[in-house]
């Protein structure tokens, strides 16, 4: 991981898992190419049953982050944690209704992803761990 990244992860840690207003949980999958694990702090939304919707949202960018591209290659290899515990997770992607559902939830809690939404031409992949 990079020095930058620790860095950040360190202090968002320190804050108690907050960025910018926003809850963070930190997704660990599995390089496509590398192999080798990949930490990403990612906001968290909530969804019952100690489930959680992360949205590969890359800021509004055309391409879909790192991550997620990891995480389709791997996705018996991913990891979450937040609150200092990390433990296993079972990716699932939200399609239709079930995903727009989700992302009105979390434009409400998070109006910034109304934005992100709006400067990409591509449907933002919501994810669902549990």
């Amino acid at each position: 991981m990079g020095l930058m990244k620790n860095l950040m992860i360190g202090i968002h840690k320190r804050t108690g898992d907050r960025f910018a207003g926003m809850d963070l949980l930190y997704l660990t999958t599995v390089g496509a190419k590398s192999g080798k694990e990949r930490v990403s702090p990612v906001a968290r939304f909530g969804d019952g049953d100690g489930a959680w919707l992360v949205v590969a949202s890359n800021n509004g960018a055309e391409r879909n982050p790192a991550w997620y591209h990891n995480l389709k290659a791997h996705p018996d290899q991913v990891w979450i944690e937040h609150g200092g515990s990390r433990r296993p997770a079972t990716p699932r992607e939200l399609t239709g209704a079930e995903r727009e559902a989700a992302l009105e939830r979390i434009v409400a809690a998070q109006p910034r992803f109304a934005g992100y939404l709006k400067k990409t031409s591509r449907a933002l992949p919501v994810i669902r761990l549990t």
